[in-house]
């Protein structure tokens, strides 16, 4: 690490200077945001670093529009403190924690356990300004919600990894918070499992559902369950999810921090494998016992 050339631009000109620097001289350039997920995904082996850490704040925010424009730096708990005084947030959820990025969290695409009901990056991602290999400084997208007709820059940028773009601010599509926030813990059985997954994709979807593992659920204090449920809403459709999620089974209310640990135990270990599903966490056992038939021993068993 001590051998790597580092370039640490303040203004998106020297981001574009570094880029060209480094193709000249035959570099291989790797970015950085906060640093949490370096040795995960699409790591490579660099000898040239560039780091975002000085594009950090929030730029623009209309909370009327419910929309907000930050530099690539800018940490997740940043846009959730500002959001969250005007009843709003950034859905941007992702595995990890708060201490991440929302350039790192767009350019890898990383949802998390609310995605399917709060939106994934690729779709909370109104535009970017980014800087292409060639040093090219890019605007893609815009900063309202109805955009502009063509090619779809800022989706293609989502999810590459910086293979296509230094990502250096972020135009992002807001919520509203819900007048009511509840996590429940349940203690389904496995044979109720699929009745859970029914729940999920029914009038009352939640949230957030997530299968949790014996050993989490010991850990993390929620005793026998075996699923944790996020609804959010009105009261008179909260109520109503309520009462859906106690006849599945045993249910009790926990505190909603718990998310913040789930999303930890989401996060892919340092020089682990990563693989990248687009589905619902809570439904891996189901995608993983095919490839599992075919691959006996090499995936294990899904808790």
């Amino acid at each position: 690490m001590n051998s790597l050339v580092r370039f640490e631009p303040k203004t998106v000109t020297e981001v574009a200077e570094s880029i060209r620097d480094a193709a000249t001289r035959g570099r291989v350039l790797r970015l950085r945001g906060a640093g949490t997920w370096m040795d995960v995904g699409h790591a490579v082996q660099a000898d040239a670093e560039l780091s975002l850490g000085a594009f950090t704040g929030i730029t623009s925010y209309r909370p009327e529009d419910l929309t907000l424009s930050a530099g690539a730096g800018t940490t997740l708990a940043e846009l959730e403190a500002a959001t969250r005084v005007h009843g709003q947030w950034c859905p941007l959820f992702p595995w990890g924690d708060d201490r991440g990025t929302v350039g790192a969290t767009i350019a890898t695409g990383t949802a998390g356990p609310f995605a399917a009901q709060l939106g994934r990056p690729s779709t909370l991602a109104l535009g970017v300004e980014c800087v292409d290999g060639t040093g090219r400084v890019i605007a893609a997208g815009a900063r309202v919600v109805k955009n502009v007709a063509g090619f779809d820059l800022t989706r293609a940028v989502t999810g590459s990894w910086g293979t296509l773009a230094v990502i250096t601010q972020v135009h992002l599509r807001l919520r509203s918070q819900p007048a009511v926030d509840e996590t429940w813990a349940l203690a389904a059985t496995e044979s109720t499992d699929a009745t859970v997954r029914a729940f999920a994709d029914g009038p009352f979807a939640p949230l957030g559902c997530e299968r949790v593992s014996a050993p989490d659920a010991r850990e993390l204090g929620l005793g026998a369950a075996r699923w944790l449920v996020r609804i959010g809403g009105n009261a008179t459709l909260v109520a109503a999810a309520r009462g859906a999620i106690r006849a599945l089974g045993v249910a009790y209310e926990v505190d909603a921090r718990t998310w913040n640990a789930i999303r930890q135990r989401g996060a892919p270990a340092a020089r682990a494998t990563l693989w990248r599903w687009d589905s619902l966490s809570s439904r891996l056992r189901e995608r993983f016992d095919p490839a599992r038939v075919l691959n006996r021993g090499l995936l294990g068993e899904v808790a």
